[in-house]
């Protein structure tokens, strides 16, 4: 039997929060609406699943109660993309065999992009 965890974060809206995972590579998978608006989303990143669900409350905070890491197989191209539209927080660095980039989504979560070192470091794809 097949088992997968998919976390389920409370944003304040859930609309703007799928246009701003749709704008950096995400794939919206399901919507749910009620009285006319978006208050559930499921989305993809390659194989990994989020949901986001209304209820949360904004935050200025420096960093929130849950983030993302999401694996990826070239983190220099996403790097790439990425630049202009995201807010980094950490530049590709190299921490616990991994290479990562950590960004902040527009409710002010840390979404982490990583590719094992030994990977990255000669071109190899997951």
């Amino acid at each position: 039997m097949s088992q997968t965890v998919v976390p389920m974060i409370q944003v304040p809206d859930v609309s703007a929060t799928v246009d701003w995972y749709t704008s950096i590579g995400f794939q919206l998978l399901r919507v749910n609406e009620e009285d006319g608006e978006v208050n559930w989303a499921k989305m993809s990143f390659g194989s990994s699943e989020v949901m986001f669900q209304s209820g949360g409350k904004p935050s200025t905070g420096h960093r929130r109660e849950v983030g993302l890491c999401m694996l990826t197989d070239n983190i220099d191209d996403l790097h790439r993309h990425l630049q202009g539209r995201v807010q980094v927080l950490e530049n590709l660095h190299d921490t616990y065999g991994m290479r990562e980039l950590t960004t902040r989504d527009i409710n002010g979560f840390w979404v982490t992009f990583g590719q094992p070192i030994e990977m990255a470091a000669h071109g190899k794809e997951w």
